[in-house]
């Protein structure tokens, strides 16, 4: 075991708590070698630790979906997780927060083994700081969005519901997309040519006062988006779930993205088309900050803002 107040970050790594320095990963892991692995990310407010329960929940749905198994229960994770978070907050700037990942591989290869051979899981829980700094802009300006040429990965290919650690379908669009514009994001159409999700991030359009977003069965449903639809159901905000394509876009009033780090967070424009409320937050978008900011206790906004010059 480390000290309680090391000055390095620790992880926790296979039944123990350690330096990241030490938390090494074998070049036979299989989730280097394949992406055949999963994991799930929260985040601080203020420090505090935002809706742990609601993120490992969806981990072990995403571990159960690759019939990965842990080999421990949900409380012991969250109480591992709980644990690393205590012991890395005194690293943290008080106008910071941290990330805080569970990470996990089916497991090491055995050399000369067979292929689909593996060890027991290689389970990490780390925490990392968030970029604050680098997206306050974002805060003030709005994301641009661009849509890349490869497609989000089907359904019936792989689940997207699914958290897995194989990303490359995302990282070669966001790629494309960040070549064109290094400001912006990427913003995946589905295999029917409809909006699905980013990097990362789930999509809102808000049209004559009602929010739009795709589909479940197409996107991560990520626990920032349940929270913004919980918000809207309790502001009487109509929402639709429903298959949105770049028409339907580029006639919304304004649009935002949710996610863990950026929680809710405008957007600007999509492939360069801004919107018909050309104020940056749009009514509705500001509307759900607040009611977000409320919720959590904490002022994401301001935090973000307040690294602008």
């Amino acid at each position: 075991m480390v000290a309680e107040r090391a000055n390095e970050r620790v992880c926790y790594f296979n039944g123990e708590i350690v330096p990241e320095s030490r938390a090494l990963v074998s070049f036979r892991d299989r989730s280097f070698r394949y992406g055949d692995g999963a994991f799930d990310t929260t985040r601080t407010f203020g420090h505090r630790i935002f809706k742990l329960e609601e993120h490992i929940v969806r981990f072990y749905k995403t571990l159960r979906y690759l019939r990965i198994d842990p080999g421990m229960a949900p409380s012991e994770m969250k109480r591992h997780t709980e644990e690393v978070l205590a012991r890395n907050l005194h690293l943290l700037g008080p106008d910071e927060d941290y990330w805080v990942f569970q990470r996990i591989s089916r497991g090491l290869e055995p050399a000369g083994g067979d292929f689909y051979g593996s060890t027991d899981p290689v389970l990490i829980i780390d925490c990392t700081p968030l970029p604050i700094p680098q997206r306050a802009h974002y805060y003030r300006d709005g994301i641009p969005l661009l849509v890349p040429s490869n497609r989000r990965a089907a359904p019936d290919t792989i689940s997207p519901r699914a958290k897995t650690h194989n990303y490359l379908n995302l990282f070669v669009g966001n790629d494309e997309v960040r070549r064109r514009d290094p400001n912006a994001l990427a913003l995946f159409l589905d295999h029917n040519g409809n909006l699905s999700e980013g990097i990362g991030s789930n999509i809102f359009l808000v049209t004559d006062g009602v929010l739009y977003t795709p589909q479940d069965r197409y996107v991560l449903n990520g626990i920032s988006r349940e929270t913004v639809l919980e918000l809207a159901a309790e502001a009487d905000i109509e929402v639709v779930k429903c298959d949105l394509d770049l028409f339907d876009a580029h006639g919304a009033d304004e649009a935002f993205i949710t996610s863990t780090s950026y929680c809710v967070c405008p957007v600007a424009t999509i492939n360069d088309v801004p919107f018909g409320e050309r104020r940056i937050p749009g009514p509705v978008t500001e509307r759900l900050m607040g009611l977000y900011c409320k919720l959590i206790g904490f002022d994401f906004v301001g935090q973000y803002l307040k690294h602008l010059h």
